[in-house]
């Protein structure tokens, strides 16, 4: 058992769950998306990003960029939110809340692009 590989699929793993929590509800609606977990699952997937630097693989390099996708797509995320409750003022709107959350759709598309690449890479290792 590789200690560093699960210690990557742990952080993969509660990247995906945590921005499939945040995600998951209606898209319009601000009470069902907690601002807490964009916070967490944006906290984890910085942490499995840095994670994967160093690693010269080719199925690393393809790792870290969805790492980097997902990460881009959260802040964005998180960027949006606090802009709309801190800087305009005008709070979560249906439609803030809706960008809000189609971004954190597209980075746990790719957090499962990259859990897919996990389960492929663990498969391929031979004894």
């Amino acid at each position: 058992m590789n200690l560093e590989k699960v210690i990557f699929g742990f952080f993969i793993l509660l990247a995906a769950t945590l921005n499939f929590g945040f995600f998951i509800g209606d898209i319009s609606r601000p009470e069902l998306h907690n601002v807490y977990e964009l916070a967490a699952a944006l906290v984890v997937s910085l942490i499995a990003t840095a994670l994967k630097f160093g690693d010269r693989t080719q199925i690393g390099a393809i790792h870290l960029s969805t790492s980097l996708v997902a990460d881009l797509q959260l802040i964005a995320a998180a960027i949006t939110w606090a802009v709309a409750e801190h800087i305009t003022g005008t709070g979560m709107t249906a439609h803030i809340t809706s960008s809000v959350v189609s971004l954190s759709g597209g980075a746990l598309f790719a957090n499962v692009v990259s859990v897919v690449l996990l389960i492929a890479e663990t498969v391929m290792l031979r004894r």
